[in-house]
């Protein structure tokens, strides 16, 4: 390995380490010095076999009386102490590491706008619970904030998710349309321009998408398209019966965008169905700015009171600039145990309304990235997709996406896709096990009566 390629240790201390297997059983334990660099923790006791771990080993962090509890993917359990006056140093170093790793590996792509910045801050989950608190560096990136807490794991925001700001007495405080709070302070002399710069980001999305829609559709009343705006902010595909409420035409003009983007017959085959009212229509910004431009996304709702018919499913699909979809996404409403017992429609759009909501929520969170929904745990194991794993763990809204994810249909032939489409549908209903997946050699008579062996998958 080439010099410039080998990690340099950002710091070394004496520890003393204890190693557990996941009975809890000891396998390993003494002094050592302790050493962390920007991908790895590594133990060289007195005695006894060198350790190394990768940060992306360390599920979680946590600490009591002095000590830090490192559960790893190995299930196995290591815990440092008797580490002196250097503990906080240690605890945080770890934290602050593993969480620039994680940033890397949870999907991010896009451009920093201010960070260096110092604050406390506390947040509060939907139901005014405390979650985290403490001293963090809240960093601003192009779609959203990410708070990376002095100790603990770091938490993204998108833009889209915040419903109020407010920035009084040195004081910002977020609150999301989910309920959630988060509060900042103590920043200083950064409070100003960090206010401006969030406010600057919030409003530069929002006239990207009033100026897109306006460009769709260029007779509209400026009244319409900012109220539409707000809709489909950074991406989220807003739900037809919402658009047609303002302008049944506006929402004649996406469907023809979706046609102009190659999807015409997706779509109508999809739409015909479906329940027309929620379908949704989304565009977001391509995942390398403005490089790659603008791409178009859909959800569309299949399902009845008649558990027997093919649905319980969302169809999902996006369209870049420069041609159609490869694939058809479909993901699971509601248990396949609990379809059979939702006889009133009205509770069924219920469920959709707040799948819609999820669903948006976990494609924002990961940048609209597939490829870590669909690959199964043994294709997860190869090496080249570590990040993967690393963020599978976690974001909880990649993990919801893979829970409910169905399986994908490839776009071949037109005739194929349909098929394809129809024999998933048709599977969705018949197994009651929502761990098992589609897969296109289940569509035969034979494996659809097999349906009891689990496919790969969350």
């Amino acid at each position: 390995m080439d010099q410039k390629d080998k990690q340099m240790p950002v710091m070394e201390c004496s520890v003393s380490y204890s190693l557990s297997d996941q009975s809890g059983q000891v396998t390993a334990s003494g002094e050592a010095r302790a050493r962390v660099d920007e991908e790895s923790l590594a133990i060289f006791p007195e005695t006894g076999e060198t350790l190394f771990f990768s940060l992306r080993d360390i599920l979680e962090i946590s600490e009591a009386d002095y000590k830090i509890h490192l559960p790893l993917s190995s299930r196995e359990g290591l815990t440092l102490f008797n580490v002196g006056y250097q503990y906080q140093d240690l605890l945080r170093n770890i934290s602050q590491l593993r969480n620039e790793m994680l940033l890397k590996d949870i999907l991010m792509n896009e451009k920093l706008r201010k960070s260096g910045v110092q604050a406390e801050f506390v947040y509060l989950d939907e139901t005014g619970k405390e979650k985290q608190r403490g001293k963090c560096e809240p960093r601003l990136y192009e779609t959203g904030i990410v708070l990376m807490p002095e100790k603990g794991e770091l938490t993204r925001i998108p833009y889209s998710d915040i419903l109020e700001i407010s920035g009084e007495d040195y004081t910002f405080t977020m609150t999301s349309e989910f309920g959630e709070k988060l509060i900042l302070s103590k920043m200083g002399s950064q409070f100003d321009s960090f206010r401006k710069i969030i406010s600057d980001s919030i409003n530069g999305l929002a006239l990207k998408v009033q100026s897109s829609l306006k460009e769709l559709f260029p007779e509209a009343d400026p009244t319409i398209i900012r109220k539409a705006a707000r809709f489909m902010r950074e991406g989220k595909a807003a739900r037809r019966s919402d658009i047609e409420s303002l302008s049944p035409e506006l929402w004649k003009r996406l469907e023809m965008q979706l046609e102009i983007a190659g999807l015409k017959e997706e779509f109508g085959f999809l739409k015909s169905l479906s329940q027309q009212d929620r379908i949704c229509i989304g565009f977001k910004r391509g995942l390398m700015g403005d490089l790659t431009g603008d791409y178009l996304w859909f959800l569309i709702p299949i399902y009845s009171t008649n558990s027997k018919d093919p649905g319980n499913a969302v169809a999902m699909e996006a369209a870049s600039e420069d041609g159609g979809g490869k694939a058809t996404y479909f993901f699971r409403i509601v248990s396949r145990r609990d379809y059979p017992n939702l006889k009133n429609i009205q509770d069924m759009h219920r469920e959709v309304d707040n799948f819609i909501k999820v669903i948006n929520r976990c494609m924002l969170a990961i940048n609209f990235r597939r490829e870590p929904i669909y690959l199964s745990d043994e294709k997860l194991a190869d090496p080249q997709y570590t990040r993967y794993r690393f963020a599978i763990q976690k974001l909880p809204t990649l993990r919801t996406l893979r829970s409910l994810f169905i399986g994908r249909v490839i776009h071949s032939s037109p005739e194929q896709w349909k098929q394809d489409v129809a024999d998933l549908l048709k599977f969705n209903v018949t197994t009651l096990d929502d761990s098992v997946r589609w897969a296109k050699a289940m569509t035969s008579p034979e494996a659809i009566d097999d349906i009891a062996k689990p496919a790969p998958g969350p």
